[in-house]
């Protein structure tokens, strides 16, 4: 058997190590002090066992046992205790990068909405459609509220992703909005979800970025359940550099408006959100654009137009390393890759979700053009969703050159897109899961979501799946 080569990096180090170490290792040494270690810990533990704070961890993890289940989206026969269900559909949320962004910079919906679902299949309370919105609404008006609490946050991320942040936050005060909490308990919720906070962006463009999400709305959704029983973190967590503010060098917290105040305003208000229109990070959607209508114009003015004959390409975008990938492999770094996404654009004529299969990724034809792209950072060209731009110039052998611009991409805040592509969207994502009935469904309850007696019923139309479609997805994973 040929032998695996030595690792060069520290954390593949690391893991070749804890792979490869046995038994016979051990020294009589390691062996006579590991044993004393493990004794000790066990009769503090059971000592431990009469204190208050295990006994309200316990009444919450007994709740791993009991009936309560939630809905697992697009899964007719799957259900989970709702933290879990939270994960799991937070996870699918983000999975492939479609789901909404804000400005500062993050995904609002994924980290709030699979919390408050699992959870209202599970209270005896029954919430209505209105309660939902409301708690949907707290917790998107919290992320907004934290994020403005630093002139960072208004840039694309370098450092952590603010979903794992700000998102956890959202998550717990929207269950907490929704399990009635005391403002007490609400502030507790935070500071236990604060402990949950935090996810570095080095694992962009990787299968763990969509578990920010998911351990997001989970975590937010536990912090609530434990402050709820009684559990208590430090109540002063938003307004301490230690607390929130380790994440950010200029935090600078300010009060939240008094709720009962006629003039309150909602963040959602002010500033809108942006939709994709493609399943990727959402600098890319500019790049598109911009890709297309440069195509388009050598096209026409190219009669005899071969994609063979293009020399250079050339990206003019905003400073940021985690979605500047030159040779994507996976369709992960694919999703990150302003190159990646302006060399589809212009091969196919089009981004779609199909883009990013396998065997598009890995087209000779694509992989050729990727080799001619180089990456330019204008000086004024900022690294923020609101002000970036994406230019792209293509240059031919004959010596053609068609230069387009994207300032605001259909879908961001600044030109949004219509209702009625929106519901188009919904309904070519959630076709492909659930059967008529349930995307007219899902349409119809959300429409209406304000009037609705029961907000669970939403879970009775995720799960309605075409059996077809489910039994063609499983039979692909397996």
């Amino acid at each position: 058997m040929q032998k695996e080569p030595w690792p060069t990096g520290i954390t593949e180090s690391f893991g070749a190590a804890i792979h490869a170490l046995s038994a016979s290792q051990l020294t009589d040494g390691v062996i006579n002090r590991s044993k004393r270690m493990m004794l000790d810990t066990l009769g503090v533990g059971l000592l431990g066992t009469r204190t208050a704070v295990f006994n309200k961890a316990l009444k919450y993890s007994q709740l791993l046992t009991s009936e309560h289940r939630s809905s697992i989206w697009g899964r007719s026969e799957i259900s989970l205790p709702p933290y879990y269900a939270a994960f799991v559909n937070g996870i699918a949320v983000h999975s492939m990068d479609f789901d909404d962004t804000w400005h500062p910079a993050t995904h609002p919906s994924g980290a709030v909405l699979p919390a408050l679902l699992a959870l209202v299949e599970t209270l005896p309370s029954r919430p209505s459609g209105l309660d939902l919105l409301l708690a949907f609404n707290v917790g998107i008006e919290v992320q907004g509220r934290l994020m403005r609490f630093s002139r960072e946050a208004y840039n694309i991320p370098e450092r952590f992703h603010p979903p794992s942040v700000v998102g956890v936050m959202g998550s717990a005060a929207a269950s907490a909005k929704l399990l009635g909490l005391s403002p007490s308990q609400c502030s507790h919720a935070l500071a236990i979800a604060a402990s949950s906070a935090g996810a570095p962006l080095a694992n962009a463009a990787t299968q763990t970025k969509p578990l920010h999400i998911g351990n997001a709305a989970r975590r937010g959704l536990e912090a609530a359940l434990l402050a709820q029983i009684g559990l208590e973190g430090n109540p002063a967590i938003l307004d301490m550099d230690s607390g929130l503010g380790v994440y950010y060098n200029d935090y600078s917290p300010s009060a939240m408006p008094v709720c009962a105040s006629g003039d309150f305003r909602w963040i959602l208000e002010v500033q809108d959100v942006a939709f994709k229109r493609i399943p990727a990070h959402l600098a890319m959607h500019w790049l598109v654009d911009a890709a297309l209508e440069a195509r388009a114009e050598l096209q026409e003015t190219a009669w005899t137009f071969d994609l063979s004959q293009i020399q250079r390409v050339t990206l003019r975008v905003p400073p940021s390393k985690y979605i500047n990938c030159p040779l994507p492999t996976t369709e992960h770094q694919a999703r990150h890759s302003f190159q990646f996404n302006a060399c589809s654009a212009i091969l196919d004529n089009k981004v779609t979700v199909a883009s990013f299969d396998q065997a598009r990724i890995n087209r000779p034809s694509l992989k050729e053009l990727l080799s001619k792209v180089e990456v330019e950072t204008p000086a004024d060209n900022q690294p923020s969703f609101d002000k970036m731009y994406c230019e792209v110039q293509i240059e031919t052998a004959q010596g053609q050159s068609c230069t387009a611009r994207c300032n605001t991409f259909y879908g961001h805040w600044r030109k949004p897109l219509s209702q009625e592509d929106l519901v188009e969207k919904f309904s070519a994502n959630a076709s492909s899961v659930l059967c008529t009935e349930g995307v007219e469904g899902v349409i119809d309850v959300v429409e209406n979501i304000e009037k609705v007696t029961e907000a669970s019923v939403l879970g009775s139309y995720l799960r309605m799946t075409s059996n077809t479609h489910e039994q063609m997805y499983l039979t692909k994973i397996l």
